[in-house]
């Protein structure tokens, strides 16, 4: 495929949604982009000191590659620049040029579909409960050796799905043409198989 064809797959926190774009890039040989390393990179920017919208204007490829950005003050850091007029304003050129490159790509995040690419070919909306997603967590952060508490990391995951979805800017919801996927009872390898289906199924 050599002409621009876009997946836009948006959904809350652990969800699944970068396992599922990750995969379904590599399916149909497309470029990806996990837009939310975009607000990782200007959240651990701040947190060193630095004015949310300046670091936004001033984002390189190689600010992507920092392995911090995994980590949860990361990620509380990301949710509140997300917040942020400017600083969606200053990634947004970014996240439309990579869209439409040649070849097809997969972006996902929580705007994507509903501000970020509304024309997108193909609409995702990757979602599970609060629970689910609180111990997806919580288990990803056991594996990698980081103390946790369950009780915690759940009370983080309502609190953030409260922010995204409430916000004045760009709030996370499904677009109105997007297909939502469920994984709370699913495995990867379903999770990953139905949306597979449903791009298959918009391409023809």
């Amino acid at each position: 495929m050599s002409e621009a064809f876009t997946i836009a797959i948006d959904g809350p926190a652990a969800a699944g949604k970068g396992t599922i774009s990750k995969a379904v890039a590599e399916h149909f040989g497309m470029a990806h982009l996990d837009t939310g390393l975009l607000y990782r990179a200007v959240g651990a920017k701040v947190l060193k000191g630095e004015d949310a919208a300046s670091a936004a204007r001033a984002l390189v490829p190689s600010d992507l590659e920092d392995d911090t950005l995994r980590g949860q003050d990361v990620a509380q850091a990301a949710s509140e620049v997300a917040e942020i007029g400017e600083v969606r304003a200053a990634l947004l050129e970014f996240q439309r040029s990579f869209a439409r490159k040649a070849g097809g790509a997969v972006l996902d995040g929580r705007d994507i579909g509903t501000v970020i690419c509304p024309g997108a070919e193909v609409k995702l909306f990757v979602t599970a409960s609060a629970e689910v997603r609180a111990r997806r967590r919580y288990d990803e952060l056991v594996q990698r050796g980081q103390p946790a508490d369950l009780a915690v990391v759940t009370a983080d995951v309502k609190a953030r799905d409260a922010r995204d979805m409430d916000r004045a800017e760009a709030p996370l919801k499904p677009a109105d043409d997007a297909v939502v996927i469920d994984t709370s009872d699913q495995t990867i390898a379903e999770a990953v198989a139905a949306a597979i289906a449903a791009v298959t199924a918009k391409k023809g």
